[in-house]
């Protein structure tokens, strides 16, 4: 059944993204490269998401009615909560890469968090990581009560979509990594669901949508996520890292270099140059990679790497040894900024003087 579930929607991704590109440029749904964070060369479709989210509903629904996914850790009302706010995701972000309205930044995310929470996906409790037992619930450092479960969810649901939705700058490089992280997830969930395997079969099923997506998304892309897409792939890896046991250490692993970058850019836009957080500029990390030399596929490949590395040490690190990676990671963000900074003020000043 992994097999199936993975090449049923890796296909229907195959078939479908194309239709959906002839549907963007049938209503002119396109990215213009009108400002220098943009570069794409020419007008590239939007929509993407929408190919993905039909490819993974279609699949998810014919592996429950194979009986594959509510297996008891999985219940009805997380599945509705799944696909109803990936719906309002896909929903305003095609009006938003239609119109490009201002509330594009706000209303899906929020929306879509509040859905799935509101349908039961919420952590329940944290664990200590400082502390062996036979099992989570055995060692947990505390356990949410009240609305501060929920809370903590949605807030770690916004999280992930504005990670996904601010690293979508590169080519491939939003779909890839989410492909990354979702195969990761489903060898964690291997050792929570043992014999019930929902979240494995979700997580293939992600896997399958996106490496589909990507054969047209790779550079130069044919079609891009839009806005949809970079915010869908965030709330399905934030979900999974919940459902399947609350992975939230494992998820920050996968998702530690964008994650921080996000945090430092948020800081720089609103600090720094005290301007709007979600005012878009070519200073996030992959930009600073290309400004230092990388070609686009090369900075896409090397962030695939770090994320296959951090996020696949989460497989054979204890939960103590999880804190120390990441804090390595945190250490390993923080040189290669400062050397990616070096590097493009010295090729300046060679320029000036040269």
């Amino acid at each position: 059944m992994y097999i199936t579930a993975f090449i049923l929607s890796f296909l229907l991704s195959l078939l479908l993204t194309p239709k959906v590109r002839q549907l963007a440029l049938k209503y002119n749904i396109v990215d213009a490269p009108s400002e220098p964070r943009k570069i794409q060369t020419g007008h590239v479709p939007l929509l993407g998401g929408v190919g993905i989210y039909l490819s993974f509903v279609m699949v998810l629904i014919i592996s429950i009615m194979a009986g594959w996914i509510l297996d008891g850790r999985i219940n009805a009302s997380q599945i509705i909560g799944i696909v109803s706010g990936g719906l309002a995701i896909i929903i305003v972000g095609w009006v938003d890469d239609k119109y490009n309205l201002k509330t594009k930044a706000v209303i899906g995310p929020i929306l879509a968090a509040l859905i799935a929470v509101g349908c039961g996906i919420a952590v329940e409790y944290v664990t200590n990581p400082f502390q062996a037992g036979t099992g989570p619930y055995n060692r947990a450092l505390f356990y949410f009560s009240g609305a501060i479960g929920p809370i903590f969810s949605w807030l770690w649901l916004l999280g992930m979509m504005y990670t996904t939705k601010f690293l979508d700058g590169l080519d491939g490089l939003v779909s890839g990594i989410g492909a990354i992280g979702a195969v990761i997830l489903f060898i964690v969930s291997l050792f929570w669901d043992v014999a019930q395997s929902g979240t494995s079969i979700m997580c293939l099923i992600l896997t399958g949508s996106l490496l589909g997506f990507l054969r047209y998304n790779w550079h130069p892309a044919k079609i891009f996520l839009g806005e949809s897409g970079s915010v869908f792939i965030g709330f399905m890896l934030g979900v999974l890292s919940i459902i399947s046991g609350g992975k939230i250490a494992t998820a920050l692993l996968i998702m530690g270099i964008p994650i921080l970058d996000v945090v430092w850019v948020i800081f720089r836009r609103v600090f720094k140059e005290k301007k709007s957080p979600f005012a878009g500029d070519n200073k996030h990390l992959h930009f600073r990679l290309l400004k230092a030399g990388f070609s686009h596929r090369s900075a896409v490949l090397f962030l695939y790497f770090l994320t296959l590395v951090f996020g696949s040490s989460s497989l054979f690190l204890q939960s103590k040894n999880k804190v120390i990676a990441l804090a390595f990671l945190i250490v390993v963000m923080l040189t290669l900024a400062a050397a990616l900074v070096f590097s493009y003020k010295k090729t300046n000043r060679e320029n000036l003087h040269g």
